[in-house]
């Protein structure tokens, strides 16, 4: 999440490192907010009496609420300033956590997941769009993608490790977690965040798509991350049920179980800017397709998984090195060549496809995997392969080569 204007972003290089780490600050917090409560997920479910179906919306809901108001983001901003918006989504976001904590009823849980995920819409799309104006393209602006990605893959491995521990405690731990992250961003956002300069035009959400639905490079980018994101997310899920339900692990145990799905992607993105640099964009995207979908494949020709090293960890591991592959060159793909005007427009569009690929796969592979677990893998192999195919024809053109 971030607010700052990129006519008020500070260019010294102290100031723009500060900037980026305030920008990365809160990729961070949105990061935990989806893995803090993947597997808690079996215990709130028991504890609030929800079934499947609906105990996935704990997840999800955060996705949802992220999705629904992404588009609507920048007109709020433009109405009420960044600043105030800002700093008014941050509070509520804590509010919404400590009632998280709280709630005695399904419903509830899942209405505070959505509203966290609407105080993230406020502000994130603007970090990307900050990023490609402040900072130069080339391998600087490929460094500060990969800071930016860093923090995300760092906030998904700790909201996973958290939810292993907390579960332990109390699953009502779980939504508390990013609270304290968010505090101390509020506090640093009240002393540093700038007054807000002459509202700016937001050019009519019509014309906005119309425009990027005829750019090939950012349709590739939105449909790959939708897909890989679903993909990651609804076999993560599926998994978790498996191993909790079907092979009685604890919440730690499943959470250390799946650290290759997301440590790598940590260890990796220090090097993503060179990796950029030397293969291009499509390229990269392309094969993290690819790998998803070979990983979503060889589990479903297997079949339903025995042991962890032979039926789980394989699955895990291509699809994470989809991510290692893919993750910061999408990033960089989406607004790659657009104008500056045109990328702050283009953000939202782009995050919100990434948040519907976890809305529509989460439920669906739910709602499948209660046919048998096949049948759920059978979807997210189609989904990730559709993923696959979306990266490939115009890598076959022509290879595209990052600023």
């Amino acid at each position: 999440m971030t607010t700052l204007s990129s006519r008020r972003a500070p260019r010294a290089g102290s100031g723009r490192r500060a900037l980026l780490f305030v920008l990365a600050g809160n990729m961070l917090i949105d990061a935990l907010e989806v893995s803090v409560v993947l597997v808690a997920l079996p215990a709130m479910g028991r504890d609030l009496g929800l079934s499947a179906v609906a105990g996935q919306w704990a997840m999800s809901g955060f996705a949802a609420g992220f999705a629904a108001l992404l588009l609507v983001g920048p007109r709020l901003v433009a109405r009420w300033g960044r600043r105030r918006v800002y700093l008014a989504a941050l509070a509520v976001f804590i509010a919404a956590s400590v009632a998280g904590g709280l709630a005695d009823q399904g419903a509830v849980l899942i209405a505070t997941r959505v509203v966290k995920g609407m105080c993230a819409a406020l502000t994130a799309p603007t970090g990307l769009g900050i990023i490609s104006t402040t900072f130069r393209p080339g391998p600087e602006q490929r460094r500060a993608v990969s800071v930016y990605s860093l923090f995300g893959a760092a906030g998904f491995t700790t909201g996973l490790l958290a939810s292993g521990a907390l579960t332990t405690l109390s699953w009502r731990w779980n939504p508390v977690f990013p609270a304290p992250f968010a505090l101390l961003l509020l506090i640093v956002g009240v002393r540093l965040i700038p007054r807000d300069p002459a509202p700016t035009a937001v050019p009519p959400l019509r014309a906005t798509l119309a425009r990027l639905v005829r750019n090939g490079p950012f349709v590739r980018s939105a449909v790959c991350a939708a897909t890989l994101n679903g993909t990651y997310l609804g076999l993560l899920l599926l998994l978790t049920h498996r191993l909790h339900d079907q092979w009685g692990w604890s919440s730690w145990r499943t959470a250390l179980a799946f650290l290759p799905a997301c440590v790598p992607l940590a260890l990796a993105l220090p090097f993503a800017g060179r990796m950029v640099g030397r293969f291009g964009t499509e390229r990269l995207i392309a094969a993290g397709g690819c790998a998803a979908a070979a990983g979503c494949a060889t589990a479903l020709l297997t079949g339903p998984p025995e042991a962890y090293v032979t039926g789980v960890l394989p699955a895990l591991v291509c699809v994470e090195a989809g991510f290692v592959l893919a993750f910061a060159a999408l990033n960089l793909q989406a607004t790659a060549g657009m104008s500056a005007e045109h990328r702050g427009a283009a953000v939202p569009v782009y995050q919100t496809a990434v948040q519907l690929g976890a809305v529509l796969a989460l439920p669906a592979v739910t709602v499948t995997a209660a046919g048998g677990y096949r049948r759920a893998l059978l979807l997210l192999t189609a989904l990730s392969t559709a993923g696959a195919l979306a990266a490939g024809p115009s890598r076959l053109r022509k290879a595209h080569r990052a600023p």
